[in-house]
């Protein structure tokens, strides 16, 4: 029970795109069409639970037992990058059909602050087991892809309508972030 109240908190409560702000670049760039968005999460949920894997790991074995934990943002960096190289590197070999599935969005991924920040907001859980950081990271990485997929949704539906012309483009779209972040948050105390 504790890892599904874990999950929906970090979906609706916590989510990293419209409450905490972090990948706001790829929320914005990607998010024109659904299929594009829909891509994006899936890669944003299997590289955002890898890295924090990762991170995680090297973290509490390597960087803390030799006291350099204050290395950690710029190794995360490092490991993050190299990650993303190794998995794209590996499915164009092993899964060429989901390579090009994934395109451009792995390369896009390494420079997602989201990533970044959920491996080391995940540091600062109380009680940070590697099972509830996994747990979390999976729920907020669908909390990502439930937005952006909700984003581009209405982005889609926008295109359609007769918007002034100054409102046309990112003024709509910022307004429309700000009203989905605004209905995101009154999630908050559900959990």
């Amino acid at each position: 029970m504790e890892y599904i109240l874990i999950i929906i908190a970090a979906i609706f409560v916590n989510n990293v795109v419209l409450t905490q702000f972090l990948g706001i670049c790829p929320f914005l760039g990607v998010s024109k069409k659904l299929s594009t968005a829909a891509g994006m999460s899936g890669a944003v949920v299997f590289v955002m639970t890898l890295a924090t894997l990762v991170t995680y790991l090297m973290y509490n074995h390597i960087l803390v037992p030799l006291g350099l934990d204050y290395l950690r943002t710029i190794s995360f960096i490092l490991v993050i990058a190299t990650l993303v190289q190794m998995v794209e590197i590996m499915l164009k070999k092993v899964s060429p059909g989901l390579y090009r599935a994934l395109g451009v969005f792995l390369p896009l991924i390494t420079t997602n602050c989201a990533v970044l920040g959920i491996a080391i907001v995940v540091l600062d859980l109380p009680d940070p087991s590697l099972i509830k950081s996994l747990v979390y990271t999976i729920g907020i990485s669908l909390g990502f892809g439930l937005a952006i997929i909700l984003f581009s949704s209405i982005r889609e539906h926008l295109e359609l309508l007769n918007i002034p012309k100054g409102m046309r483009g990112v003024p709509i779209a910022l307004l429309v972030a700000g009203l989905l972040s605004l209905a995101f948050m009154g999630f908050t105390g559900l959990v």
